[in-house]
C-alpha cells in the first residue's frame, strides 16, 4: 500500500496513476466528500489531519511508501515522517521545490527544514525538486478568458515549467518500484525554458486569439492575488516566487523526470491544449 498524503494536484494524479497500474493506494485526507472522485477508482480514502498523530498511525496501517506532497508545513510533514519511522515505511517520495534554508521565500526554508529532518529520520527517501508548475496558470483562467491578458512580476525570466501530472507520474512510479532510487534527488522540469510572452504565444495559438502579457511589480502581483481572495502571507510568497523568475531564479532544465519515466515531460502547448476550456471566452 503507498500512502499519498493530500489530494492536491500531484498526489491526486499519483493516487489514480497507482490505482490504473493495480497498484494499492490510499489518500489522506480532511474532507472525505472532496475525494469521492478518488474513491469511485479505486483508491482508499481515508479521513485524518496531518496535525493529529493518532489518524497518522491508523493511515500508515499496511503502507510500505509514502508520497510525502502537501503545502510544506514542517510540523505537519516531520509528523508525517515520525509516524512512518515508527511505522513499517520502506521508502519515502518527498515532492519538494528548489529549497533552501536561506531562501527569502517562506515555504522553500519550511521544504528544506523537512528535508533536513526526512535525512535526520534514516528512512530510505527519493527528493522530486519541481520547477513551477503549469497547473498555476488555472489560477489565472478567469482573467485569460475574460481578458485575454494575464500579468506577473516575472518580466522576461524564462522558466522550466512542468506538468503537475509528469511530476505524478515520476512519484508514483518511485514509490511503487523504490530500488535504485533512495538517495536521490531529481530535478522535474518540462522540456523547455519559457517566459510569460512565450507562454502568452502558446496560448494564442491554442485558443485562436490574441493573449497579451503584460508585466508588473512584485507590490502589484501581491496586491492583485490579496483582492482575489488569496491569504496575504500566501500572496507575499507568491509575489516573491515570481519576482525571484524575474531574476533567472527558475531557469532550469533537467531530464530526469525522462530517464525514470522513459519519455520525454509534456510540453506547454500539450497542457494547454488540454485545459484550453478553462482558457476560453
Amino acid at each position: 500500500m503507498i500512502l499519498i498524503t493530500t489530494p492536491g494536484k500531484v498526489g491526486s494524479e499519483a493516487a489514480s496513476l497507482l490505482a490504473a497500474a493495480g497498484t494499492p493506494a490510499r489518500v489522506l485526507v480532511r474532507r472525505p466528500e472532496l475525494a469521492a472522485t478518488l474513491k469511485e477508482a479505486g483508491i482508499d480514502v481515508v479521513v485524518g489531519d496531518l496535525d493529529d498523530p493518532s489518524s497518522l498511525q491508523a493511515a500508515l496501517d499496511g503502507v510500505s511508501s509514502i508520497i510525502l506532497v502537501s503545502p510544506a508545513v514542517p510540523a505537519q510533514e516531520l509528523r508525517v515522517v515520525d509516524a512512518a519511522v515508527a511505522g513499517d515505511v520502506k521508502h519515502v517520495v518527498k515532492v519538494t521545490s528548489k529549497a533552501s534554508r536561506d531562501s527569502p521565500i517562506e515555504r522553500r526554508r519550511g521544504q528544506s527544514e523537512i528535508e533536513a529532518g526526512l535525512a535526520a529520520s534514516g528512512l530510505p527517501h527519493t527528493l522530486l525538486r519541481a520547477n513551477a508548475y503549469m497547473q498555476n496558470f488555472l489560477v489565472l483562467a478567469p482573467v485569460i478568458a475574460k481578458t485575454s491578458s494575464f500579468a506577473s512580476s516575472a518580466a522576461d525570466g524564462r522558466v522550466g515549467l512542468v506538468d503537475a501530472r509528469d511530476v505524478a507520474a515520476v512519484a508514483a512510479r518511485i514509490a511503487a518500484q523504490p530500488q535504485g532510487h533512495a538517495g536521490q534527488t531529481y530535478w522535474i522540469t518540462g522540456p523547455q525554458l519559457l517566459s510569460y510572452a512565450d507562454v502568452a504565444a502558446i496560448f494564442s495559438d491554442v485558443l485562436e486569439r490574441a493573449i497579451t502579457f503584460h508585466p508588473r511589480t512584485a507590490e502589484e502581483d501581491r496586491d492583485a492575488m490579496i483582492a482575489a481572495g488569496i491569504p496575504a502571507p500566501i500572496a507575499e510568497q507568491n509575489a516573491q516566487a515570481f519576482s525571484l523568475i524575474a531574476t533567472g531564479d527558475a531557469e532550469w532544465l533537467s531530464d530526469d523526470a525522462e530517464k525514470v519515466l522513459g519519455h520525454p515531460t509534456r510540453p506547454f502547448q500539450r497542457f494547454a491544449l488540454d485545459y484550453k476550456t478553462a482558457f476560453a471566452n
